[in-house]
């Protein structure tokens, strides 16, 4: 274990051997940091919290800080870290509530970026992506793969679905459907296509990829049919792909309601 000598580590605190900890960072009672984990200089890690295996966490980013609600009576919530998730400088990433299941998580090999916010109970899935200053309100929901780019913010209960990107500056206030490229203010937020260059990064198949489109095609670009009606006719024509499968079970299971290609009203 390499801790630096103006390092502050609580007694209660537990850290693997190969644990670095840089100058004057702060790890107070109820953390636990597993192997190969580096903390850089001036970071503060309150707890309870628990970091996974190699994770990199930068200068002045704050961890496990009480959540920002007025309804928090200092209950032992946590966060949950899990591997190879890098925390750039000045992020900061709050625990969960007891109303919202007491914990928030950051999924293995994702990338917080510097000065981003996620807020109490924001669950983020493996290998998502937060760029620079996004600012995720409390409860949101990020599914794998996703990217939200910088200087986003998103409203409470959001949902964002897998292979989702959306773009800088945009402001989330409905569901954001898997695979969707979007972007915009908030109330006029639509999306601009399919998501084809980040899936065929992945390897999907290109056969999927073409199950996914022609979905896309009748539920955002069909205007003679209603919701229900091209959700019934995906389900009819391309059901028994999972992928599709999963697009329409997240819209079916929407409560804010989906981002569409047209303005929000």
């Amino acid at each position: 274990m390499t801790i630096h000598p103006t390092a502050v580590i609580s007694a209660k605190a537990e850290l693997h051997e190969s644990v670095t900890v840089g100058p004057f960072s702060v790890i107070e009672d109820d953390v636990k940091i597993a192997a190969g984990t580096t903390v850089a200089s001036h970071v503060r890690i309150s707890g309870p919290t628990t970091i996974g295996r190699n994770c990199t966490i930068d200068s002045f980013a704050g961890l496990g800080g009480a959540p920002q609600d007025i309804g928090y009576k200092g209950e032992a919530t946590e966060l949950l870290i899990e591997d190879d998730v890098l925390i750039r400088e000045y992020a900061s990433i709050h625990r969960g509530t007891v109303n919202g299941g007491s914990r928030t998580v950051v999924g293995s090999g994702s990338m917080i970026m510097a000065y981003a916010h996620l807020g109490h109970d924001c669950i983020i899935g493996r290998h998502v992506i937060i760029v620079n200053a996004a600012q995720l309100g409390g409860h949101t929901q990020v599914a794998d793969h996703a990217t939200v780019g910088g200087l986003t913010g998103t409203h409470q209960f959001s949902r964002i679905g897998t292979f989702a990107f959306i773009g800088g500056g945009s402001a989330v206030s409905k569901d954001v459907p898997p695979y969707a490229m979007v972007t915009g203010e908030r109330g006029r937020m639509k999306i601009s296509g399919l998501n084809k260059v980040g899936l065929r990064r992945a390897g999907f198949d290109r056969a999927v990829i073409r199950q996914i489109d022609a979905a896309y095609r009748i539920l955002f670009y069909s205007p003679d049919l209603l919701h229900n009606e091209a959700l019934e006719k995906v389900e009819q024509e391309l059901g028994g792909c999972s992928e599709v499968d999963g697009l329409t079970a997240f819209i079916r299971s929407s409560k804010r309601g989906v981002v569409k290609r047209t303005r929000n009203s």
